[in-house]
């Protein structure tokens, strides 16, 4: 069993055992189980899968940050991170709107940073298919 801890600057959002974490990093994804070899890396806009062993699964909407491998502990650190169960689908549409609009009138690596998170904000609170 691994112990996880996800953490963002207002809160610990997750803090527990799991079977599994799964995330995606700048390498591509990573999956950790017990007995992982030590690990850090940079993560990328994309949902992490927590896999407790009964099966069941947490996603978390995580923007961009770091996680650590080591001694059966899962470290993830990010900057800005959401349960789906705490995922507002009407503000994450409306933000959603927003940044098509600013990427439709700039072209600039923040208006597709704003797209990206929306869409996987949704994507993780409503289990809606990603539209990248």
């Amino acid at each position: 069993m691994l112990q996880v801890e996800l953490v963002s600057p207002e809160r610990i959002l997750f803090s527990g055992e799991a079977e599994t974490v799964i995330a995606r990093t700048t390498g591509g994804d990573i999956a950790f189980q017990s007995g992982h070899i030590p690990f850090i890396g940079t993560l990328v806009i994309h949902p992490v899968r927590i896999i407790s062993a009964d099966g069941t699964e947490e996603v978390v909407a995580v923007h961009e940050g770091f996680v650590e491998c080591a001694h059966d502990r899962v470290t993830i650190l990010s900057d800005a991170a959401e349960l789906a169960s705490q995922i507002d689908v009407e503000r994450a549409r409306a933000a959603e709107a927003r940044a098509e609009q600013s990427r439709e009138h700039v072209d600039d690596a923040s208006a597709e940073a704003a797209l990206r998170r929306a869409r996987i904000r949704l994507s993780v609170a409503g289990g809606l298919g990603l539209k990248m």
